[in-house]
Order: C-alpha cells, then structure tokens, then sequence
C-alpha cells in the first residue's frame, strides 16, 4: 500500500493536476479572505469556512477523476491488476494519496486562520470544527470520486459524476424540507452532507457526524475494492 501510495502521490506532480488543484483551493482561500475578512475588517472566519464548502465540492472531482480512469484508458491497469497486492492495498493507496494532496490545499486554511490569530485572536474552537469539517468532507468526496473513477475510462465522464454526486449529496436537506414530513424526508436530512456539516461549524465535534462522514468514506472505498477485484477476476 505504502508503494502504491507514494507512487500515486508523486503521479500527482509530474502533471500540473497536483499544482492546479492546490494553487486553486489557495486561491479561493485567499480571495475569499481578503473579500471577508481583510477588506471587511471582520477576525470572524465562518463565511470563509461555509464558502470552502462549495468549493471543495467543486475542486474534490477534478482531484480524483484520474485516479482510476487514467489508469484504464492508458491500459497500465494491468500493473496493478497483475500484482501481488491486494485491491484493498492498491485502492486505498491510491485513496490516501489523493487525501494527501488535498490536505496540502487545505493548509491554506491554517495559514489564514494564524494571521487572523496574530492580528485580533481567532476562535479555535470554531476554526478547528470547520477545518475537521472540511477534512471529513473532503475524505468522503474523495472516496466517492476514487469509486466513480472506477467506473470508467473518460477523466471528464468521471469528473461530472463526482461533481453530480458532491452537489446530490448537498442538496438532500433542500429535498427533505420539500417533502411533507415522513420517513423518507427524515432519511434524507439524515444522509445531507449540508445537516451534518452544520454542526461543525459551531464548533461542536459529534462523534456521531465524524462517525458518519467516516462511514461514507469506507463505504465508498470498499465499493471500490469491490469494483477492482470484480475486474481483476475478469
């Protein structure tokens, strides 16, 4: 696992992907600072942290949509389809390679939240619900781009589905507030991405969402070994 995921790691930054996708999460991050905070002359950092939230669902597909597609239009697949490793090792390598590189975009948001903290103070406990937050959506957008990667060979292809998938996920409290009170609408607010992010941006860590968030991650995963290990008996 640890081969494959230093490979995938380094994959990232021998293409400009690597670059782009964190110089762009930087560059929000920055812009959407200078906006709020610095021209607003505001220390409080919430309206940046619930602007990220788009943007990581926006960013997290171009991220993963090579993960897997690539490697099956370039047919090098075989490599690892002919390996002794395992598909759990091979996907979950390439999983934490891909949660690397966007925990260096996500660094962004430390540095902005120590100029804040040398200038006025900063409230921790706010800034690390909504930088957990953002970890854990990120992770869950993650697995779930690496398991829509699996399912084709076109980058583009996989990278609209991660972007259809992050936006579903975000809009089922919209859908459950729609619906009359039933079963059904609970189910959605419970699986909406929006509800349970919510409660870290009060700074309020519930074992229950990192539970959740978590949860969709390694489903998604074993989807994806699933997926992997289905080819390699083909």
């Amino acid at each position: 696992m640890t081969a494959v995921l230093k490979r995938e790691f380094k994959a990232y930054f021998y293409t400009p992907l690597g670059y782009v996708f964190i110089g762009a999460y930087w560059l929000f991050t920055g812009f959407f600072f200078f906006n709020y905070n610095l021209y607003g002359n505001s220390s409080d950092l919430r309206l940046l942290f619930s602007t990220l939230f788009t943007v990581t669902l926006f960013l997290v597909p171009i991220l993963t949509m090579r993960l897997l597609s690539e490697d099956r239009k370039m047919k090098t697949d075989f490599i690892f389809l002919m390996s002794p490793l395992g598909g759990a090792a091979v996907i979950t390598g390439k999983y934490l390679a891909a949660l690397c590189v966007y925990l260096l975009a996500l660094s962004g948001v430390l540095l902005v939240s120590l100029v804040v903290e040398a200038v006025s103070g900063a409230e921790w406990p706010v800034i690390i619900g909504h930088f957990t937050g953002l970890f854990l959506l990120g992770s869950a957008l993650t697995a779930i781009g690496l398991f829509i990667s699996a399912l084709t060979e076109h980058q583009i292809i996989a990278a609209i589905g991660g972007y259809c998938a992050g936006f579903l996920m975000m809009l089922l409290d919209g859908a459950a507030v729609i619906l009359p009170k039933s079963s059904l609408a609970e189910l959605l607010k419970f699986l909406s991405f929006n509800t349970r992010y919510e409660y870290f941006t009060l700074g309020i860590l519930g074992i229950d969402h990192i539970i959740y968030f978590i949860s969709i991650s390694a489903f998604f995963v074993f989807l994806t070994v699933t997926r992997f290990e289905k080819r390699r008996r083909t």
